[in-house]
């Protein structure tokens, strides 16, 4: 069995591989009917964490509850053990993700339309995807969330890449050896990514990626709600109640068409109706934010911004938020008819993972790192700090075995204190610039009387002069995640590190 995952921000759908076709598989909720997602929520029942539509029913009833715990992984500082509070309760980061996706997996073998064929298969190759921006920690948390679970990851595939699978194979008449790439905006429930991705047959090549951590569905859901409770005359209420209203503006968004007037959502238990003018003239600037963020592969794409350049045979618009009428219209507005929409908006990067995983559809992908990485170095007797860029963004990532990048040199301190950190571009000057994130510190003797030693914290940097020499060498494996060994090559002492291992 070959599945494609895609863990949403609102909504986990997940889609299969079934002779040449790839089907979303339908979970049954708590009232047995069937729906074409799992929903990600986490709430607390008692002591006990509960998933999915268990959740759902919980948070009714007044549970206090994680809503898009997906985005909490989109911080920069997120680590295994990051506290996720949820009523009294405090667990971790990690903790939760696994719990989720473990909830997930007994759903597909015990409520859902593949029940049976789930438990029997004996292999389940699972392709899971990430934003296109994510950060290592991200990248290594949702693998290893997922591989706690139990599934069987065989790759990791950012989002619109995924995306781009499925227009070639829905829409790949409109590509033709001309007109070779396609340009898919993909605004999530809490995330949004843009890539440029060429394509040869089956081969895909994404040429740029961009995207915004926290930009999606919930911000239009929470646009909503704020214009409810002004036109309600409740500057606020309750958490739970919040909670239900939030629920609720998501469902109503939903259900909007290019013909709607208005939206009527229960405030207190009362009805409020808000016009769907002032609604979209309250949101427009969160679309226009998207564009924003996709101007540079526009740039890159013609002279004229209303004028796509002919190798371009569409925008492809995907994800939950897509859906939403006022996008299309502004995106049309913008760049034409070669604005296409997924007839599965929501479901197109998990049939595109399911493409990814099924070996017999042929398709392969050449992605990139789309950030870059690099090291603050002692200088100076460690009075003085350089950075050395490793790893640039645009740098192609392996499709099989690991991207190996090696610094060696003469050592002049004691201690070698690097501070590893991923950034959206670089300077004239070379420094990191925009959007820069921390993501290890690591400390290593250089001297041999401090090698073997369980922390370095409170040993000062000094300048040696008579030091090793010492080779760093960086792996970078197809799912975008680095680790460093670091190697005093006079005596063999040697340390192999995680970087945005979210350790």
């Amino acid at each position: 069995m070959q599945l494609g995952v895609d863990f949403g921000t609102t909504r986990t759908l997940v889609a299969r591989a079934d002779r040449g076709n790839y089907p979303v598989v339908a979970f049954l909720d708590t009232d047995g009917d069937a729906q074409e997602y799992f929903p990600s929520l986490v709430a607390l029942r008692g002591s006990r964490l509960v998933h999915g539509f268990e959740a759902v029913a919980a948070v009714r009833d007044g549970a206090p509850h994680v809503r898009s715990v997906k985005r909490l992984l989109g911080q920069p500082s997120a680590t295994a053990t990051t506290p996720v509070v949820i009523g009294t309760k405090t667990f971790g980061l990690l903790e939760v993700l696994t719990g989720y996706l473990t909830a997930l997996r007994t759903a597909l073998g015990n409520a859902s339309n593949i029940a049976g064929e789930f438990r029997a298969a004996t292999s389940k190759r699972t392709v899971v995807s990430v934003p296109a921006h994510a950060h290592g920690a991200q990248r290594f948390l949702t693998l290893e969330a997922f591989r706690q679970a139990g599934f069987d990851v065989a790759g990791l595939v950012n989002e619109p890449s995924a995306a781009g699978f499925e227009y070639s194979h829905r829409q790949g008449r409109t590509l033709t050896s001309r007109r070779n790439q396609v340009l898919v905006y993909d605004l999530g429930g809490g995330t949004f990514d843009a890539s440029l991705v060429e394509v040869a047959g089956t081969r895909h090549d994404v040429v740029g990626s961009v995207g915004v951590n926290r930009l999606g569905g919930d911000d239009f859901d929470q646009v909503l709600a704020e214009l409810a409770l002004e036109a309600a005359g409740r500057p606020s209420v309750p958490a739970a109640e919040r909670a239900a209203l939030l629920e609720e503006c998501r469902e109503a968004k939903e259900r909007l068409s290019p013909q709607s007037k208005r939206i009527t959502v229960e405030v207190a238990g009362a009805p409020v109706t808000v016009s769907v003018a002032d609604f979209y003239a309250a949101t427009e600037g969160l679309v226009l934010a998207s564009l924003e963020a996709m101007a540079p592969l526009v740039s890159e794409l013609a002279d004229e911004i209303d004028q796509l350049s002919g190798q371009v045979a569409g925008i492809y618009l995907v994800g939950g938020g897509s859906g939403l009428p006022l996008v299309p219209r502004l995106l049309r507005e913008r760049f034409g008819r070669r604005v296409h929409r997924s007839p599965y908006p929501a479901a197109s990067t998990a049939i595109g993972l399911a493409i990814a995983a099924d070996p017999a559809s042929g398709y392969s992908l050449t992605d990139r790192l789309w950030r870059g990485f690099g090291v603050f170095r002692e200088l100076d007797r460690g009075r003085a700090i350089g950075f050395d860029q490793l790893v640039d963004r645009n740098t192609a990532l392996p499709a099989h075995g690991e991207l190996v990048v090696t610094r060696r040199y003469r050592a002049v301190h004691n201690v070698g204190w690097y501070r590893f950190v991923e950034y959206a571009d670089v300077d004239a000057a070379g420094e990191p610039s925009g959007d820069l994130a921390p993501i290890a510190e690591v400390r290593f003797p250089f001297d041999p009387s401090l090698q073997g030693r369980a922390r370095l914290d409170h040993v000062p940097v000094e300048r040696w002069g008579h030091g090793p020499t010492v080779e760093e060498a960086y792996r970078i494996d197809p799912n975008g995640i680095v680790s460093v060994r670091i190697t005093d090559t006079s005596t063999g002492y040697s340390q192999v590190y995680g970087l945005g291992s979210g350790s």
